[in-house]
């Protein structure tokens, strides 16, 4: 066997070797942005619903696909591809500045939306809602240590005018997040809020404000991970104790 032949032999194996690495690859962008991405759950701010350390899957597909949909957002195009809107109730990703937020869906394109007391006005009539059991944990309101004692906080289940039922967090009435004026929702934008109602950076807020539906990413459909606040992921040998196994699996409504 000639050295031609072996070093022939090398070349083919390296070639086949790379094709496959890059059908590999192509296929992760492929699903990564048209069909599904995998996002965490940093902050409080959608809690009951969502927890820290939750790790979910959202469907890139669910509101059609913008240029927030390709990683690194090129901008390439504008607006968005076989657009469907999102329904009220759904929790959804987007894009503010550098960064992607997960929020609820609450005021569609030209309604008008205002909070008294902690209840939802939406064109003027309130959101059903009424006090379910007090959420009993670590502090939703205000951030500290992994071990610090547990508090109580008032708990409520709104339902929106299409049926969509959720709990909400309410530390106090007295936040301006619970009173305020009106916001008239722009065509083309949607206003999202937190289910934790007194930490949520939101649509309630100007850093923030309506949301184009351009910066829409995908819809939260199911937990597949979660961890407790404070542990780490790769400390598998702990995975008894600091893994939640009752959220893996749970859809996310």
């Amino acid at each position: 066997m000639s050295a031609g032949s072996g070093e022939r032999r090398d070349i083919r194996h390296r070639s086949k070797w790379a094709t496959s690495l890059l059908e590999v690859v192509l296929i992760v962008l492929v699903v990564r942005s048209f069909l599904f991405e995998a996002f965490n759950i940093p902050s409080g701010s959608m809690e009951p619903t969502l927890l820290i350390g939750d790790y979910l899957i959202v469907s890139k597909f669910s509101y059609g696909f913008s240029r927030y949909s390709l990683p690194l957002s090129p901008p390439i195009f504008s607006g968005r591809i076989l657009a469907s809107q999102p329904a009220r109730g759904d929790i959804a990703v987007f894009r503010h500045g550098p960064d992607d937020f997960i929020k609820r869906v609450i005021g569609l394109p030209g309604e008008r939306i205002q909070l008294v007391g902690g209840v939802i006005f939406i064109n003027g009539t309130p959101v059903e809602r009424h006090r379910v059991t007090d959420f009993v944990g670590h502090d939703p309101c205000r951030p500290s240590p992994p071990d610090a004692p547990p508090v109580r906080v008032a708990q409520w289940r709104e339902t929106l005018p299409n049926g969509a039922s959720y709990d909400t967090l309410q530390c106090s009435r007295a936040g301006l997040a619970d009173n305020t004026g009106v916001y008239s929702v722009p065509a083309g934008h949607f206003f999202m809020m937190g289910d934790n109602r007194e930490n949520s950076e939101d649509s309630r807020f100007p850093d923030v404000g309506y949301v184009p539906f351009e910066n829409f990413i995908g819809r939260a459909q199911v937990i597949f991970f979660s961890i407790r606040p404070g542990e780490l992921v790769w400390q598998v040998w702990r995975w008894p104790w600091s893994v939640r196994w009752d959220r893996p699996l749970m859809l996310v409504r």
